[in-house]
């Protein structure tokens, strides 16, 4: 089957202040896949990943040059909207950090800033969502009770749902399961395979197994740009650059 291609980011320059963040990135990233970004901390991958909803529009020091198109349109446009942009492209953060409220309003949030307000539609949303994120079995008979009392794996996966109920295109996870214990992060990993089905995914990572197990490419970032990018499996295996091969087998990072 053809591949669909999602976002291509081109020639992408970021700075912060006098800082180069990322230097001369280009990637293209295809639908209904998992792109993994890895490499050491503070090669740049986390500020790639918010540049891709626009995040880093929240710092006043920065600078972004190039272009990084969604579905062909520059997401950099001054005539996008960035709040529409922001329900296009869900955001998984590294701790899970649900609001302090029911269950269900962590899930209907979203829709209610939308402007949704039949009640029966969001009810029904908010079941097939916490169903699509592997939640609703656990939470079905407490659905109005606080978030803040399930376990850190749970509130990570109402993370996920809260960011799926307005039906983004493209769900990114910075490092959704380094907060979490190994049986949490299963979860969140076999959540991850199946919502590829729906989703264009991409996960920054540090642990490498995760991105060998989740992801079907990997981009390999270092002190700001992009090393190289193949196939999870090729990149794991037969990596082509001695650079990418050194990080792969611990000699460095």
């Amino acid at each position: 089957m053809e591949k669909s291609l999602k976002i291509a980011i081109k020639e992408l320059n970021f700075f912060y202040r006098d800082f180069k963040a990322l230097t001369d990135i280009s990637l293209d990233v295809y639908a209904h896949e998992v792109t993994a970004f890895i490499g050491p901390s503070g090669c740049g991958k986390s500020t790639l990943l918010r540049c891709l909803n626009r995040m880093n529009d929240l710092i006043s020091y920065r600078r972004i040059e190039g272009k990084i198109l969604l579905d062909d349109q520059n997401i950099y446009d001054p005539n996008v909207d960035v709040v529409s942009l922001r329900r296009r492209i869900g955001m998984v953060f590294q701790k899970p950090n649900p609001f302090p409220k029911s269950i269900f309003e962590n899930v209907a949030y979203g829709m209610r800033v939308n402007g949704f307000k039949d009640k029966a539609y969001m009810a029904q949303q908010v079941e097939t969502t916490l169903k699509s994120a592997a939640l609703w079995d656990e939470v079905k008979d407490r659905i109005h009770e606080s978030a803040l009392g399930l376990s850190g794996g749970q509130q990570q996966r109402l993370c996920i749902a809260r960011a799926m109920a307005v039906e983004p295109d493209v769900l990114l996870m910075d490092e959704p399961c380094s907060a979490l214990d190994p049986i949490a992060t299963q979860k969140i990993e076999e959540l991850i395979h199946q919502l590829k089905e729906t989703y264009t995914i991409i996960i920054v990572t540090h642990n490498m197994q995760q991105a060998a197990r989740v992801s079907d490419i990997t981009a390999f970032f270092y002190l700001g740009e992009l090393v190289e990018t193949d196939k999870t499996n090729t990149i794991f295996t037969r990596p082509k650059l001695r650079q990418t091969e050194d990080y792969i087998t611990g000699r460095f990072g």
